[in-house]
């Protein structure tokens, strides 16, 4: 089975605001564009207030394994294996992972915060889930 959304069309500016739309129904209050030096939109941060604290989240879009995955994948047609489509791609499978987290807080089996655990920005500016793959030891110190 190939990649999901791999024959996409939906330009990354437009799963952008759907992205916004979701989070911010789900209680996102600040919601912040990150772009590379050459301003290709490579995370979304966001913040949730969780008992009177502002934590940031950061999800990141990580387009190059996307691309590197359509290449690798007999199934894709050579014709989606760039990197424009592999943008579009990467945003239309992180909307889409959302939509299925909130399936999940819907149903009342997590929270939205708990959903987006490994994705909490640390004083350090890392997120928990990358702290965590620098120093597995110190998790269960």
């Amino acid at each position: 089975m190939p990649i999901l959304n791999y024959t996409t069309k939906v330009d990354p500016a437009v799963t952008i605001g759907q992205i916004t739309k979701t989070l911010t129904e789900k209680g996102a209050r600040k919601i912040v564009m990150d772009n590379d030096e050459n301003g290709l939109l490579i995370s979304i941060t966001f913040s949730l207030e969780i008992r009177g604290n502002m934590i940031f989240y950061a999800l990141p879009c990580n387009w190059q394994g996307v691309l590197k995955a359509m290449q690798n994948d007999s199934q894709v047609p050579n014709k989606f294996c760039n990197k424009e489509q592999s943008i579009r791609v990467a945003w239309r499978i992180i909307k889409d992972w959302i939509e299925a987290q909130m399936a999940i807080v819907e149903a009342q089996l997590a929270t939205v915060p708990e959903i987006f655990l490994p994705y909490v920005v640390l004083k350090n500016g890392k997120t928990l889930y990358q702290h965590f793959e620098e120093n597995p030891q110190k998790l269960f110190e």
